[in-house]
């Protein structure tokens, strides 16, 4: 049966209608009918071992097009749709974005997940299904506020599996009930799973933003991403979240190996599970108290769990190293409590140094170091952060463990963030070199074979421009924005945290607002474009928010400024958006602090469609660096070295925020944040906060690289006017890329660490 009788056949029985006669949202649920059918009746990989990767976060994006094309019949579909004048992409729109994740964590998740299902390898993933995500940001009185976000529908990507397990607290037990996302993979006939565990009787949404009970555990374990870590009862949520998790996981696990014939002692050489970040870290723990709960000695059972488990650290931020005080443990999993300690125990007969204890002297349990000492693998995940871990942040236990210690650089799926996003490109890059960069991408160096052929750069340009006006349309249709596509469009889409920076690039507004209004136009209009949400408890992250918002309203109403600067902030940012801004972008921003950003993985996304990174040499900005080449990346901005050196005082040489800022050109930039004109629009004391904040602390060093960068931005905007040289830095960049495909980064997983 082709495509159109079984998606006609779903129509007769649904809606008793045929496929011409069904409106958008009836052929949407059809056509997800039709793929979840598709891709359930695909077997798992074959393989002796299995990969169960855990994460705290799943950030899927919407599947329909993504499964169309790993099934092999997105063009048919389109094909048919466009045979009854109808057309995929407004069909696509009937989709919610499953609100299962946040930033470039939950992400990357995603991508691995494609890459493990597309190059056949038997692995699941394992997390939480949370009802209504991190939030649904709306902008009011220029700021954040927070809603909840349900994404859940009657029909929808979620299969109930019937399974349930049965997670012991303290003073309770809780049902987990198992869902699971169907992962088809891409070039074969073969499917993973996405497991996703949920409260038997979830909460309603929460009436009041996004406030709700946190004691209410029964009820709301699964309501939210991250709760609220403001108070206690926040943070108590998050570790009856991650109990959750990984105890009904480390259940299935057992579960499903005993399934294939085999017991508790065949865990290590049947099972990997990869921990990602340290959210997941309790299953260590736990899968030991459920081994000595099979008959395996406390011995035998930390060996397998020794050698089962593997450790992807994600930051250099010591405040994202999870430590969790011990009576919480004793009140969410007081039968952790004894294997923890008898964990610590072990860890400082191996070695008594207290820094590399899990207990520390404030009966702090430090999630990573259990993850080092208890796992067989710990990898950074870009050259420069790996680097850093074992030099510094992970020193005494690179000491300890040196062969454990590896450097994995993230990747992205080249078939959602190139192929799927971007297809006028993906046909570009077709007609130059052929198809075979879908599964071999580093045969997108092909590319540069046509680095001086007018009619490829012109064709290029083209591209660009359509993406451009593309986003433009849906921008005014959502916001009601009208931007310049011809502007160069300068892009900075993350997570809104100081240490990325986005203050300096709001600064950087600031400093070409003042120009224009003196008289200096730049070279060529420019649009600043930020997509961003704050932690709801982050209030520093929120004023930079808001300083964003009251600049775009600024600029919004001075027309002599209006024609040649514009601020957008999208609302709600989401992977929906990021496919529509990437293949649109020019200038991707990719500036934290040299040392914090652990790799990034828009700057790849950014780079494989074109756009040229404008970075300080932090994360994977170094290897797209030396892979580009200097005439094809605009770099600036302190080293790690000297950052690390200055975080550290040595010779009295510690960063001072006022040494920076009582300076000619950046004194007026940070002083304009209490301008009369901003204060007209924004709220005093907000922009106050930040004020004082920027000038005399600083923490993440954004008025030390200012100057710099704002010097190298007017660079690349100068140089952007050249147009066939700039088509030149794009297609080297495009070419590139195939570096950074998640299909690379899964193979080096697996050859040095899975083994499956």
């Amino acid at each position: 049966m082709d495509i159109k009788e079984q998606l006609g056949q779903f129509t007769q029985e649904r809606f008793g209608l045929t496929p011409d006669q069904c409106n958008d949202r009836q052929l949407y649920e059809a056509l997800l009918a039709l793929t979840r059918r598709l891709s359930e009746a695909r077997p798992a990989p074959d393989g002796e071992r299995k990969l169960y990767y855990f994460s705290a976060e799943f950030l899927m994006g919407k599947l329909l097009d993504n499964n169309l094309l790993a099934l092999g019949i997105r063009d048919q579909a389109r094909e048919l749709l466009a045979s009854m004048g109808r057309d995929l992409n407004a069909v696509e729109e009937q989709e919610p974005e499953p609100s299962l994740g946040n930033g470039g964590l939950g992400r990357l998740a995603a991508c691995f997940l494609d890459s493990i299902a597309a190059l056949g390898m038997r692995g699941d993933g394992v997390g939480l299904n949370y009802h209504y995500g991190l939030f649904h940001q709306k902008f009011v009185n220029h700021k954040q506020m927070e809603t909840p976000d349900p994404w859940m529908q009657p029909d929808s990507w979620l299969i109930p599996t019937g399974k349930t397990f049965t997670v012991p607290f303290g003073g309770f037990d809780l049902t987990a009930k198992l869902w699971d996302v169907s992962i088809p993979g891409a070039y074969n006939d073969r499917a993973n799973r996405l497991h996703l565990f949920d409260v038997e009787e979830p909460a309603a949404p929460p009436e009041n933003g996004i406030d709700f009970d946190k004691t209410d555990i029964v009820h709301h374990l699964t309501s939210f991403l991250y709760p609220d870590d403001g108070d206690e009862a926040g943070r108590l949520l998050r570790v009856y979240q991650q109990y959750f998790m990984v105890s009904a996981g480390a259940q299935l696990i057992l579960q499903e190996l005993e399934e294939r014939g085999c017991g508790p002692r065949d865990l290590a050489a049947r099972t990997a599970i990869q921990i990602n970040d340290t959210h997941p870290s309790m299953v260590i723990p736990e899968l030991v108290r459920l081994l000595t709960a099979r008959g395996l000695s406390m011995d035998d059972a930390i060996d397998q769990v020794r050698r089962t488990c593997a450790y992807t650290n994600h930051t250099i931020l010591a405040e994202a190293l999870e430590k969790w005080p011990l009576h919480f443990i004793e009140r969410v999993a007081p039968q952790l409590v004894p294997i923890i300690r008898e964990l610590d125990r072990r860890a400082r007969e191996a070695c008594p140094d207290p820094a590399v204890a899990i207990l520390d002297n404030q009966n702090l349990v430090h999630m990573a170091h259990m993850d080092i000492h208890y796992g067989y693998s710990v990898n950074g995940v870009a050259a420069l952060h790996t680097e850093i871990l074992k030099k510094a942040e992970l020193n005494r236990f690179y000491d300890l463990y040196p062969a454990r210690f590896n450097n994995k650089t993230n990747g992205v799926t080249l078939r959602r963030w190139l192929e799927a996003c971007n297809p006028d490109l993906t046909a570009l890059i077709d007609r130059c070199i052929g198809p075979g960069w879908r599964k071999a991408p580093d045969q997108l160096v092909g590319l540069l074979d046509f680095i001086d052929n007018d009619q490829v750069l012109g064709r290029l340009l083209t591209v660009k421009y359509s993406a451009k006006e593309r986003f433009c349309r849906e921008l005014q249709e959502a916001q009601g924005i009208d931007v310049d596509p011809s502007s160069v469009f300068d892009v900075q889409i993350k997570r809104l945290h100081e240490y990325k920076r986005q203050q300096m690039n709001a600064l950087y507004v600031i400093h070409k607002y003042m120009e224009i209004k003196g008289g200096r136009k730049p070279e060529h209009p420019i649009t600043v474009l930020f997509g961003a949400k704050a932690a709801p408890a982050y209030v520093m992250a929120k004023h930079i928010i808001h300083l964003i918002l009251c600049l775009q309203q600024l600029i919004e109403n001075d027309p002599a400024v209006r024609p040649w600067l514009r601020v957008v902030m999208i609302e709600n940012y989401n992977v929906t958006w990021a496919e529509r801004l990437i293949p649109a972008a020019d200038i991707s921003e990719q500036i934290s602090l040299a040392s914090k950003e652990a790799s990034g993985t828009g700057n790849m996304k950014l780079m494989a469609n074109g756009a040229v990174t404008l970075g300080t040499m932090d994360g994977a900005n170094v290897e797209i660096a030396e892979l580009v080449g200097p005439d094809n990346i605009y770099t600036f901005g302190a080293d790690s070295d000297r950052v690390i050196h200055l975080y550290d005082d040595k010779g009295g040489q510690r960063y001072r925020a006022r040494d920076y800022y009582h300076t000619l050109r950046v004194e007026p930039l940070v002083d304009f944040l209490l301008s009369p004109e901003l204060l007209d629009i924004g709220d005093p004391k907000s922009l106050a906060a930040l004020w004082r904040d920027m000038k005399g602390k600083d923490w993440f060093m954004a008025l030390l690289d200012v100057e710099e960068y704002i010097s190298v931005k007017d660079l690349a905007i100068r140089q952007y006017g050249d147009r066939k040289s700039w088509a030149r830095k794009m297609l080297v960049n495009i070419a590139k890329s195939g570096y950074f495909s998640s299909d690379r980064t899964i193979r080096q997983y697996n050859e040095d660490i899975w083994h499956l």
